[in-house]
């Protein structure tokens, strides 16, 4: 008899919040395509693969382990965002600005980034085989220990670029 107010409790417990990281990442997901806008979000570990995002407002979110893989995120904006670990193996991200952003061992395998904003971004340990960066500006990124294999990189600006084997491109 003792137990039925313990089950109360934790099944109250369980209600009234103990999900809400869960509800939080689906708020926040639901305000993404929605509106289009979600600077700062907390979106990490989200599932949006296959999803058009382009022109969103990402900038600043954080978006690490994301699944991003096959999104369409041309012309957005994830300057200064949180990518580390995430999945954009085959995105399209042409003309988006990741200026700033963290994208460490970020798999960007076969991605489009050409045109794409990259100054300053951190893409220590990504994986960019494959990608097409023609005419991306990649000024002062870090690619150390990147993976750049059959990456196209045409026009592309690296300038003070930290390149996978550590030298830096002036």
């Amino acid at each position: 008899m003792k137990l039925k107010p313990i089950i109360l409790l934790v099944l109250l417990f369980t209600l009234s919040g103990c999900g809400s990281q869960t509800s939080e990442l689906d708020k926040a997901k639901a305000r993404l395509t929605e509106t289009k806008s979600c600077p700062d979000c907390e979106l990490n570990q989200v599932d949006l693969s296959g999803t058009d995002l382009s022109g969103v407002d990402l900038s600043g979110a954080k978006l690490n382990d994301a699944n991003l893989t096959s999104a369409k995120l041309n012309n957005a904006n994830l300057s200064g965002a949180f990518l580390d670990s995430a999945k954009l193996n085959d995105a399209s991200l042409s003309g988006a600005n990741l200026s700033g952003a963290g994208l460490a061992s970020a798999n960007l395998s076969g991605a489009n980034l050409s045109g794409a904003n990259l100054s300053g971004a951190y893409l220590r340990g990504a994986d960019l085989s494959g990608s097409v960066l023609n005419n991306a500006n990649l000024k002062d990124a870090d690619l150390n220990a990147a993976k750049i294999d059959d990456a196209k990189l045409e026009g592309a600006n690296l300038s003070g670029a930290k390149m996978p084997d550590g030298a830096g491109k002036k």
